[in-house]
């Protein structure tokens, strides 16, 4: 991937494990073909890592292992 995605009307959603709480949270944003935005929820002005989606979709597979 080359370039910084335009991320500023991404629309992020906490992961199903959160818990509703406040602690450990993260969050992603769908709508962007071939990547995964992920961020800290407790710092969403901070820095988003961004992810091949074929990347991201083995590292769900192996966290489900």
């Amino acid at each position: 991937m080359t370039g910084t995605p335009d991320l500023s009307t991404a629309v992020w959603r906490k992961s199903s494990y959160s818990e509703g709480g406040d602690n450990d949270c993260v969050e992603i944003a769908g709508g962007h073909p071939g990547i995964v935005p992920v961020r800290d929820s407790k710092v969403p002005e901070g820095k988003v890592l961004v992810f091949g989606a074929t990347s991201w979709t083995s590292f769900l597979a192996k966290l489900k292992g």
